[in-house]
């Protein structure tokens, strides 16, 4: 094993604790539309993407290449460079959990490293062509492939099964559903994984620990795997209620085209050595899984919450980065004053979220503002002229209505009028 100072350590242990947030940041990428639909009860759901994650960490190491050798210049990068730049994303990553809102892990931990560096060494250090190619542009393109290709699924699936009988369709389509989820999840392990293993390794080549150039050592590929597996299975629950509730009503069908088209455009970028964000991809293929079934409803309201989130994830993230390493770089008390920081932090956002639990026994109660919101317009004068179904409470009120309203008796002409009703 590498020589490795308490410094780099400590950055060691750090990047594993930012790779189990990741882990239960990303849990609803994988499995809140298998969850929310009733494919597989929540824990069966979370511990299957467990597995599956760990699984994926060894398929590739290309998205780690691009961390630990293009995102920044590694030549002038200390290791507290590395420490700050994780404190950025592991805050972003607990501050949008906290809130329920699905955001970037990629682009925390990205937007935390590019922060440190600038801070370190200056505009310089960040390789801007690869920001640009490699993380920028991937991050407005996935979400609108998957989207287009995940509304494109919908309606064929309908199309194909509209002459089918609807529970029978439901069942095979929760069955690819979860076939489809699983291959989120290896593809997760894939690609986010890895990030924590560019992250490692990059600290490693700025310790002096490895030479520059060198690929993740098998030790930082297994510590990274079980990292993000441990965080998988406790579940995000907060996000999976807003990626499998919040966003839009599922169908099966619905599920099955939204994981479906996200696992294939992350196994893709993966393979091209793209850091996609895969909650950018999912969320992209719920909102079109959402507008491809007829009278689906997209809740704009929490989308344009998460759309905010999604802008405000690489500034954040590289100003609490910026601002860690100016007092990490101080010397030996300012790590130690940053990572005080990190674990007093980390402490208060669990202490808030204990006020209102979201666990496996209540993950699918929809929240009020989903629950509230107008269906919009179209959605609206569909119902409008639709009558109600036979046994629905509409229904049931207005034959009861008409039973309270008594038929008219005839009356003999010489009886006194009756009183008039109050």
């Amino acid at each position: 094993m590498e020589h490795i100072t308490l410094l780099l350590a400590i950055v060691v242990v750090t990047a594993l604790v930012f790779d189990f947030t990741n882990g239960f940041h990303d849990t609803a990428n994988a499995m809140a539309t298998t969850i929310s639909t009733g494919a597989l009860k929540p824990k069966t759901a979370v511990a299957m993407s467990a597995v599956l994650n760990l699984v994926g960490a060894f398929l590739s190491v290309e998205v780690a290449k691009t961390i630990s050798k293009g995102l920044v210049n590694e030549e002038g990068i200390q290791p507290e460079v590395i420490l700050a730049a994780l404190v950025g994303a592991i805050l972003w990553n607990l501050v949008t959990w906290l809130v329920g809102l699905p955001s970037s892990s990629s682009h925390a931990l990205m937007g935390g490293l590019i922060g440190a560096t600038v801070a370190s060494i200056g505009v310089s250090g960040v390789n801007g062509e690869v920001v640009v190619t490699k993380v920028l542009i991937p991050a407005v393109a996935a979400p609108i492939v998957a989207g287009i290709a995940s509304m494109l699924a919908t309606k064929l699936t309908y199309k194909i099964g509209a002459r089918t009988d609807e529970k029978d369709t439901a069942k095979g389509y929760r069955a690819g559903q979860i076939a489809s989820a699983g291959l989120v999840s290896l593809a997760h392990g894939t690609n986010d994984a890895q990030k924590t293993m560019g992250i490692i390794t990059l600290a490693l080549v700025a310790g002096g620990a490895l030479a520059p150039g060198s690929n993740p050592p098998v030790w930082v590929i297994v510590s990274a795997g079980l990292a993000i597996a441990l965080g998988t299975y406790l579940g995000g629950w907060r996000i999976i209620r807003t990626m499998g509730k919040g966003l839009t009503d599922l169908q099966p069908q619905q599920g099955f085209a939204a994981q479906t088209s996200a696992a294939t455009t992350i196994l893709a970028s993966s393979h091209l050595g793209f850091s996609l964000s895969t909650t950018h991809v999912v969320s992209g293929g719920v909102m079109g899984a959402g507008l491809g079934r007829k009278g689906g409803v997209v809740r704009w309201s929490t989308a344009t919450r998460m759309f905010v989130a999604w802008g405000l994830t690489l500034p954040a993230a590289g100003l609490v980065g910026a601002g860690a390493e100016y007092v990490a770089r101080q010397g030996d008390w300012g790590v130690y004053v940053v990572a005080a920081f990190l674990i007093a932090s980390c402490l208060g956002i669990w202490l808030v979220s204990r006020r209102q639990v979201v666990d496996h026994t209540n993950v699918n109660d929809v929240e009020t503002d989903a629950e509230t919101e107008p269906a919009g317009v179209v959605t609206t004068a569909i119902a409008a002229v639709t009558p109600p179904p036979a046994g629905s409470v509409a229904a049931v009120a207005d034959e009861d209505l008409k039973t309270t309203i008594p038929a008219p008796v005839p009356t003999d002409p010489a009886a006194p009028p009756a009183p008039a009703a109050v």
